[in-house]
Protein backbone atom coordinates (compact mmCIF):
# COMPACT_ATOMS: atom_id res chain seq x y z
CA UNK A 1 0.00 0.00 0.00
CA UNK A 2 1.53 3.74 -1.26
CA UNK A 3 0.43 6.51 1.03
CA UNK A 4 0.01 9.96 -0.24
CA UNK A 5 -1.03 13.43 1.28
CA UNK A 6 -1.13 16.85 -0.14
CA UNK A 7 -2.22 20.18 1.40
CA UNK A 8 -5.54 19.67 0.77
CA UNK A 9 -5.75 16.03 2.51
CA UNK A 10 -4.50 15.02 5.21
CA UNK A 11 -3.69 11.88 6.77
CA UNK A 12 -5.36 11.97 10.41
CA UNK A 13 -3.16 12.29 13.43
CA UNK A 14 -1.19 8.64 13.52
CA UNK A 15 -3.11 6.91 10.76
CA UNK A 16 -0.93 4.63 8.97
CA UNK A 17 2.66 5.61 10.88
CA UNK A 18 1.67 3.46 13.43
CA UNK A 19 0.76 0.53 11.90
CA UNK A 20 3.58 1.09 9.45
CA UNK A 21 3.35 0.59 5.48
CA UNK A 22 5.02 -2.38 3.56
CA UNK A 23 6.09 -1.80 -0.48
CA UNK A 24 6.50 -4.97 -2.24
CA UNK A 25 10.05 -6.18 -2.24
CA UNK A 26 10.90 -4.00 0.48
CA UNK A 27 10.62 -3.80 4.30
CA UNK A 28 9.97 -0.55 5.30
CA UNK A 29 10.69 1.08 8.78
CA UNK A 30 8.12 0.75 11.28
CA UNK A 31 7.41 4.60 11.55
CA UNK A 32 6.42 6.48 8.71
CA UNK A 33 7.95 10.69 8.15
CA UNK A 34 6.26 13.79 7.08
CA UNK A 35 8.51 16.47 4.83
CA UNK A 36 7.56 19.65 3.03
CA UNK A 37 8.26 19.96 -0.44
CA UNK A 38 8.63 23.27 -2.25
CA UNK A 39 7.51 23.63 -6.14
CA UNK A 40 10.64 24.62 -8.00
CA UNK A 41 9.13 26.95 -11.56
CA UNK A 42 10.33 28.25 -14.57
CA UNK A 43 9.55 31.30 -16.99
CA UNK A 44 9.62 30.24 -20.21
CA UNK A 45 8.84 32.45 -23.26
CA UNK A 46 5.35 31.09 -23.08
CA UNK A 47 4.71 31.23 -19.25
CA UNK A 48 6.10 29.69 -16.47
CA UNK A 49 5.83 26.07 -15.80
CA UNK A 50 6.50 23.93 -12.52
CA UNK A 51 9.86 22.17 -13.39
CA UNK A 52 10.37 20.06 -10.20
CA UNK A 53 9.53 19.25 -6.57
CA UNK A 54 12.00 19.36 -3.79
CA UNK A 55 11.88 17.32 -0.90
CA UNK A 56 13.09 18.42 2.52
CA UNK A 57 14.40 15.40 3.53
CA UNK A 58 18.58 16.16 4.18
CA UNK A 59 17.28 15.94 8.03
CA UNK A 60 16.70 12.58 7.81
CA UNK A 61 19.97 11.14 6.94
CA UNK A 62 21.79 10.41 4.14
CA UNK A 63 20.30 8.93 1.90
CA UNK A 64 21.53 6.23 -0.98
CA UNK A 65 21.04 8.16 -4.59
CA UNK A 66 21.10 4.82 -5.79
CA UNK A 67 17.74 3.85 -4.27
CA UNK A 68 16.26 6.37 -6.24
CA UNK A 69 14.39 6.41 -9.61
CA UNK A 70 11.45 7.39 -11.71
CA UNK A 71 9.42 4.91 -10.51
CA UNK A 72 10.43 5.98 -6.46
CA UNK A 73 7.31 8.47 -6.69
CA UNK A 74 4.18 9.38 -8.58
CA UNK A 75 3.36 13.64 -8.45
CA UNK A 76 -0.28 14.59 -9.38
CA UNK A 77 -1.27 17.98 -10.19
CA UNK A 78 -4.32 19.90 -9.98
CA UNK A 79 -4.54 23.44 -11.18
CA UNK A 80 -8.19 25.60 -10.55
CA UNK A 81 -9.38 29.22 -10.79
CA UNK A 82 -8.12 31.04 -8.23
CA UNK A 83 -11.28 33.56 -8.33
CA UNK A 84 -14.82 32.51 -8.70
CA UNK A 85 -16.53 32.15 -12.00
CA UNK A 86 -20.06 32.59 -12.52
CA UNK A 87 -22.20 30.10 -15.18
CA UNK A 88 -20.63 30.01 -18.83
CA UNK A 89 -17.37 31.61 -17.46
CA UNK A 90 -14.32 29.81 -18.96
CA UNK A 91 -10.74 29.29 -17.69
CA UNK A 92 -8.12 27.92 -20.11
CA UNK A 93 -5.05 25.66 -18.79
CA UNK A 94 -6.68 24.20 -15.43
CA UNK A 95 -5.99 20.23 -15.24
CA UNK A 96 -5.87 17.28 -13.16
CA UNK A 97 -2.80 14.97 -14.36
CA UNK A 98 0.21 13.03 -13.29
CA UNK A 99 2.78 14.84 -13.89
CA UNK A 100 5.76 12.77 -15.99
CA UNK A 101 8.74 11.77 -13.59
CA UNK A 102 12.08 12.48 -15.79
CA UNK A 103 14.81 11.93 -13.34
CA UNK A 104 15.28 11.31 -9.00
CA UNK A 105 18.19 12.88 -8.03
CA UNK A 106 20.06 14.30 -4.32
CA UNK A 107 20.80 18.04 -4.07
CA UNK A 108 23.77 19.35 -2.97
CA UNK A 109 22.21 19.79 0.59
CA UNK A 110 20.73 15.96 0.76
CA UNK A 111 17.43 17.08 -0.49
CA UNK A 112 15.40 14.69 -3.00
CA UNK A 113 14.56 16.54 -6.16
CA UNK A 114 11.66 14.73 -8.45
CA UNK A 115 12.29 16.45 -12.01
CA UNK A 116 9.25 16.72 -14.29
CA UNK A 117 8.82 16.55 -18.06
CA UNK A 118 8.26 20.42 -19.57
CA UNK A 119 8.05 22.22 -22.49
CA UNK A 120 6.30 25.12 -24.37
CA UNK A 121 3.02 24.29 -25.64
CA UNK A 122 2.81 21.23 -22.81
CA UNK A 123 0.30 20.57 -20.88
CA UNK A 124 -0.07 19.92 -16.99
CA UNK A 125 2.52 22.46 -15.84
CA UNK A 126 1.72 25.77 -15.99
CA UNK A 127 0.85 28.31 -13.20
CA UNK A 128 -1.51 30.73 -15.01
CA UNK A 129 -4.59 30.15 -16.37
CA UNK A 130 -6.59 32.38 -18.55
CA UNK A 131 -10.37 34.07 -17.39
CA UNK A 132 -12.02 34.64 -20.94
CA UNK A 133 -14.79 36.77 -19.57
CA UNK A 134 -11.99 38.83 -17.70
CA UNK A 135 -9.82 38.53 -20.51
CA UNK A 136 -6.72 37.96 -17.52
CA UNK A 137 -4.27 35.75 -16.71
CA UNK A 138 -4.45 34.38 -13.17
CA UNK A 139 -2.25 32.41 -10.88
CA UNK A 140 -4.56 28.84 -10.44
CA UNK A 141 -4.48 27.00 -7.22
CA UNK A 142 -2.10 24.46 -7.42
CA UNK A 143 -2.58 21.26 -5.28
CA UNK A 144 0.48 18.34 -5.83
CA UNK A 145 -0.39 15.02 -4.51
CA UNK A 146 3.20 13.40 -4.38
CA UNK A 147 2.96 9.00 -3.73
CA UNK A 148 6.36 7.39 -2.73
CA UNK A 149 6.01 3.83 -4.50
CA UNK A 150 9.41 2.04 -4.12
CA UNK A 151 11.92 1.99 -1.14
CA UNK A 152 14.11 4.18 -0.30
CA UNK A 153 17.39 3.57 1.31
CA UNK A 154 19.19 5.05 3.50
CA UNK A 155 23.24 4.67 4.24
CA UNK A 156 22.50 4.80 7.77
CA UNK A 157 19.56 3.32 9.72
CA UNK A 158 16.51 1.54 7.71
CA UNK A 159 14.86 2.64 4.98
CA UNK A 160 12.85 5.83 4.72
CA UNK A 161 9.24 5.46 4.73
CA UNK A 162 7.47 9.14 3.95
CA UNK A 163 3.35 9.03 4.56
CA UNK A 164 3.10 12.76 4.49
CA UNK A 165 4.04 15.28 2.16
CA UNK A 166 3.03 19.28 2.85
CA UNK A 167 3.10 21.57 0.07
CA UNK A 168 4.60 24.53 0.31
CA UNK A 169 5.86 28.00 -1.73
CA UNK A 170 6.03 28.11 -5.67
CA UNK A 171 9.81 28.80 -6.00
CA UNK A 172 10.82 30.90 -9.24
CA UNK A 173 14.55 32.68 -8.62
CA UNK A 174 14.04 35.04 -11.57
CA UNK A 175 10.56 35.90 -10.25
CA UNK A 176 11.99 35.89 -6.37
CA UNK A 177 14.43 38.66 -7.34
CA UNK A 178 11.68 41.42 -7.79
CA UNK A 179 10.52 43.11 -4.73
CA UNK A 180 6.96 44.22 -3.95
CA UNK A 181 6.58 48.08 -3.99
CA UNK A 182 3.56 50.31 -4.18
CA UNK A 183 2.29 53.63 -4.86
CA UNK A 184 -0.92 55.14 -4.17
CA UNK A 185 -2.39 54.03 -7.52
CA UNK A 186 -0.37 51.01 -8.69
CA UNK A 187 1.73 48.20 -7.91
CA UNK A 188 5.06 47.23 -8.77
CA UNK A 189 7.82 44.86 -8.97
CA UNK A 190 11.42 46.19 -8.98
CA UNK A 191 14.40 44.26 -9.72
CA UNK A 192 18.19 45.95 -8.27
CA UNK A 193 20.90 45.23 -9.89
CA UNK A 194 22.68 45.79 -6.53
CA UNK A 195 25.36 47.39 -8.42
CA UNK A 196 26.60 51.35 -6.46
CA UNK A 197 26.24 53.93 -8.73
CA UNK A 198 23.97 55.10 -10.75
CA UNK A 199 22.36 52.38 -13.22
CA UNK A 200 19.56 52.82 -16.18
CA UNK A 201 16.41 51.89 -15.62
CA UNK A 202 14.28 50.10 -17.79
CA UNK A 203 10.70 50.14 -17.49
CA UNK A 204 8.30 47.11 -18.34
CA UNK A 205 4.67 47.60 -19.89
CA UNK A 206 2.83 44.12 -19.39
CA UNK A 207 0.07 43.46 -22.01
CA UNK A 208 -3.49 43.13 -21.14
CA UNK A 209 -3.81 39.59 -19.67
CA UNK A 210 -1.37 40.42 -16.95
CA UNK A 211 -3.42 43.68 -15.45
CA UNK A 212 -5.55 43.10 -12.31
CA UNK A 213 -8.93 42.10 -12.09
CA UNK A 214 -10.56 44.20 -9.29
CA UNK A 215 -14.59 42.76 -9.54
CA UNK A 216 -12.69 39.99 -8.25
CA UNK A 217 -10.33 41.79 -5.74
CA UNK A 218 -7.64 40.02 -7.86
CA UNK A 219 -4.47 42.12 -7.74
CA UNK A 220 -1.68 39.72 -7.76
CA UNK A 221 1.31 41.98 -9.21
CA UNK A 222 3.46 38.78 -9.85
CA UNK A 223 1.19 37.63 -13.51
CA UNK A 224 3.52 40.30 -14.60
CA UNK A 225 6.58 37.71 -13.83
CA UNK A 226 5.35 34.88 -14.98
CA UNK A 227 3.42 35.38 -18.20
CA UNK A 228 6.25 35.75 -19.98
CA UNK A 229 10.42 36.70 -19.83
CA UNK A 230 9.71 40.49 -21.21
CA UNK A 231 10.80 41.88 -17.39
CA UNK A 232 12.62 39.24 -16.49
CA UNK A 233 14.60 38.99 -19.59
CA UNK A 234 16.27 42.78 -18.63
CA UNK A 235 17.19 40.86 -15.52
CA UNK A 236 19.40 37.82 -17.03
CA UNK A 237 23.38 37.98 -16.18
CA UNK A 238 23.57 38.79 -20.44
CA UNK A 239 21.06 41.78 -20.02
CA UNK A 240 22.81 43.19 -17.13
CA UNK A 241 26.27 43.19 -18.50
CA UNK A 242 25.05 45.11 -21.97
CA UNK A 243 23.19 47.70 -19.98
CA UNK A 244 26.29 47.80 -16.78
CA UNK A 245 23.70 46.75 -14.03
CA UNK A 246 20.25 48.22 -14.69
CA UNK A 247 16.95 47.99 -12.61
CA UNK A 248 14.11 46.86 -13.94
CA UNK A 249 10.74 47.84 -12.86
CA UNK A 250 7.24 46.35 -13.71
CA UNK A 251 4.25 48.32 -12.58
CA UNK A 252 0.83 46.43 -12.77
CA UNK A 253 -2.41 48.17 -13.90
CA UNK A 254 -5.66 48.10 -12.38
CA UNK A 255 -7.52 46.98 -15.66
CA UNK A 256 -6.03 47.82 -19.15
CA UNK A 257 -3.80 50.70 -20.29
CA UNK A 258 -5.52 51.02 -23.19
CA UNK A 259 -8.94 51.67 -20.93
CA UNK A 260 -7.55 54.96 -20.36
CA UNK A 261 -3.90 55.71 -21.47
CA UNK A 262 -4.41 59.75 -20.37
CA UNK A 263 -4.87 58.25 -16.68
CA UNK A 264 -2.34 55.95 -16.63
CA UNK A 265 0.27 57.71 -18.18
CA UNK A 266 1.10 59.85 -14.70
CA UNK A 267 0.30 56.36 -12.21
CA UNK A 268 3.73 55.56 -13.71
CA UNK A 269 5.38 58.36 -13.81
CA UNK A 270 4.59 58.49 -10.40
CA UNK A 271 6.18 54.61 -10.27
CA UNK A 272 9.61 55.66 -11.81
CA UNK A 273 9.27 58.84 -9.70
CA UNK A 274 9.52 56.06 -6.58
CA UNK A 275 11.99 53.66 -7.95
CA UNK A 276 14.29 56.90 -8.06
CA UNK A 277 13.84 58.02 -4.43
CA UNK A 278 14.78 54.26 -3.91
CA UNK A 279 17.12 53.57 -5.89
CA UNK A 280 20.07 54.85 -7.19
CA UNK A 281 19.15 55.92 -10.91
CA UNK A 282 20.64 57.99 -13.83
CA UNK A 283 17.81 59.70 -15.01
CA UNK A 284 19.23 60.12 -18.19
CA UNK A 285 19.37 56.40 -19.16
CA UNK A 286 15.72 55.47 -18.54
CA UNK A 287 14.08 53.51 -20.98
CA UNK A 288 10.51 51.85 -22.07
CA UNK A 289 9.38 48.91 -22.90
CA UNK A 290 5.97 47.51 -23.55
CA UNK A 291 3.68 44.86 -24.95
CA UNK A 292 0.63 44.74 -26.54
CA UNK A 293 -1.70 46.44 -24.14
CA UNK A 294 2.14 47.85 -23.06
CA UNK A 295 3.17 48.55 -26.79
CA UNK A 296 0.45 51.33 -26.63
CA UNK A 297 0.79 52.26 -23.36
CA UNK A 298 4.61 52.91 -24.36
CA UNK A 299 4.16 54.78 -26.98
CA UNK A 300 1.51 57.01 -25.16
CA UNK A 301 4.59 57.27 -22.44
CA UNK A 302 6.46 58.89 -24.97
CA UNK A 303 4.20 61.62 -26.08
CA UNK A 304 2.69 62.61 -22.72
CA UNK A 305 6.52 62.73 -21.67
CA UNK A 306 8.63 63.61 -24.44
CA UNK A 307 11.67 64.51 -22.87
CA UNK A 308 11.57 61.59 -20.09
CA UNK A 309 12.86 58.58 -21.46
CA UNK A 310 16.08 57.52 -23.23
CA UNK A 311 14.22 54.88 -25.71
CA UNK A 312 11.55 53.07 -26.06
CA UNK A 313 10.59 49.94 -27.58
CA UNK A 314 6.72 49.34 -28.62
CA UNK A 315 5.83 45.67 -29.34
CA UNK A 316 2.85 44.81 -31.69
CA UNK A 317 1.66 47.83 -30.08
CA UNK A 318 -2.17 49.55 -30.68
CA UNK A 319 -2.09 53.07 -32.02
CA UNK A 320 -5.46 52.42 -34.42
CA UNK A 321 -9.16 52.83 -33.91
CA UNK A 322 -11.95 55.04 -34.16
CA UNK A 323 -10.83 57.45 -32.84
CA UNK A 324 -7.22 56.92 -33.14
CA UNK A 325 -5.54 55.43 -30.22
CA UNK A 326 -2.56 57.48 -30.56
CA UNK A 327 -3.45 60.15 -33.39
CA UNK A 328 -1.47 60.76 -36.51
CA UNK A 329 -0.21 63.86 -34.96
CA UNK A 330 0.93 62.77 -31.53
CA UNK A 331 2.88 59.60 -33.30
CA UNK A 332 4.78 62.63 -35.89
CA UNK A 333 5.54 64.41 -32.84
CA UNK A 334 7.76 61.59 -31.31
CA UNK A 335 11.43 62.90 -30.65
CA UNK A 336 12.30 59.70 -28.31
CA UNK A 337 14.82 57.03 -30.33
CA UNK A 338 11.87 54.39 -31.25
CA UNK A 339 12.14 50.97 -32.25
CA UNK A 340 8.45 48.58 -32.70
CA UNK A 341 8.99 45.45 -33.22
CA UNK A 342 6.01 42.83 -34.60
CA UNK A 343 5.27 39.95 -36.56
CA UNK A 344 3.60 39.72 -40.04
CA UNK A 345 1.18 37.40 -38.81
CA UNK A 346 -0.32 39.04 -35.81
CA UNK A 347 -4.09 37.93 -35.54
CA UNK A 348 -4.40 39.97 -32.53
CA UNK A 349 -3.37 43.73 -33.42
CA UNK A 350 -3.16 44.20 -37.07
CA UNK A 351 0.82 44.81 -37.48
CA UNK A 352 0.27 47.03 -40.78
CA UNK A 353 -2.44 49.35 -39.26
CA UNK A 354 -0.69 49.93 -36.33
CA UNK A 355 3.42 48.65 -35.96
CA UNK A 356 4.20 49.75 -39.80
CA UNK A 357 1.69 52.80 -39.49
CA UNK A 358 3.52 54.15 -36.39
CA UNK A 359 6.90 53.34 -37.77
CA UNK A 360 5.64 55.32 -41.03
CA UNK A 361 5.09 58.69 -38.47
CA UNK A 362 7.45 58.55 -35.91
CA UNK A 363 10.35 60.46 -37.24
CA UNK A 364 13.71 58.29 -37.16
CA UNK A 365 12.18 54.62 -35.47
CA UNK A 366 13.60 51.42 -36.12
CA UNK A 367 11.51 48.74 -37.37
CA UNK A 368 11.44 45.17 -36.84
CA UNK A 369 8.95 43.33 -38.73
CA UNK A 370 9.16 39.65 -38.22
CA UNK A 371 6.90 36.44 -40.20
CA UNK A 372 6.33 34.48 -37.23
CA UNK A 373 7.17 34.61 -33.60
CA UNK A 374 9.10 31.08 -33.63
CA UNK A 375 11.89 30.22 -31.02
CA UNK A 376 14.21 26.85 -30.48
CA UNK A 377 11.94 25.51 -32.79
CA UNK A 378 8.42 26.31 -31.47
CA UNK A 379 5.96 28.75 -33.49
CA UNK A 380 4.35 30.77 -30.93
CA UNK A 381 1.27 32.90 -31.71
CA UNK A 382 1.99 35.92 -34.17
CA UNK A 383 0.55 38.44 -31.39
CA UNK A 384 3.89 37.09 -28.96
CA UNK A 385 6.67 38.90 -30.65
CA UNK A 386 7.92 40.28 -27.66
CA UNK A 387 10.03 37.29 -27.22
CA UNK A 388 12.27 38.55 -29.60
CA UNK A 389 12.77 41.53 -27.22
CA UNK A 390 13.24 39.64 -24.10
CA UNK A 391 15.88 37.35 -26.47
CA UNK A 392 17.74 40.31 -27.50
CA UNK A 393 16.84 38.97 -31.10
CA UNK A 394 16.08 42.57 -33.06
CA UNK A 395 19.09 44.05 -35.11
CA UNK A 396 19.37 46.53 -37.16
CA UNK A 397 22.57 47.73 -39.35
CA UNK A 398 24.59 45.06 -37.26
CA UNK A 399 23.25 46.26 -33.66
CA UNK A 400 21.30 44.27 -31.38
CA UNK A 401 17.84 45.93 -30.07
CA UNK A 402 19.62 45.97 -26.14
CA UNK A 403 23.15 47.14 -27.40
CA UNK A 404 20.76 50.21 -29.25
CA UNK A 405 18.82 50.76 -26.05
CA UNK A 406 22.11 50.83 -24.02
CA UNK A 407 24.05 53.58 -25.72
CA UNK A 408 20.87 55.80 -25.62
CA UNK A 409 20.80 58.48 -23.76
CA UNK A 410 18.04 61.02 -22.73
Amino acid sequence: MAMSVSRRSLLAAGAGAAAGLALPGAAFAQRGTSVDFVLNAETLDGGEQVTSVTLDTSRLGPIDPASLGTGTFRVHATATSPIPLAPGDQIFGTYDVDRTVTAVRLDRHGDIVVELSYGEGQVGGATLGYVASRGRNVRMTLVYTITQLQPIARRHGGPLTITRFEQGRLANPEVDAFSYHRTADLKYRLYSSGRTGKRPLIVWLHGGGEGASLPDNYYDNETVLRANRGALGFATREAQRIFAGAHVVAPQSTSFWLEDGDRFAPQIREVIRDVVRRRAVDTDRIHVVGASNGGFMSLKMTTAYPRLFASSVPICGVVAGDPPRIPDADLARITTPTWLVASRDDDTVDPIANTVHAHDLIPRSILSLYDTVTWNGYQFPGHWSWIYVARNDPSHRGEHIWQWMARHRR
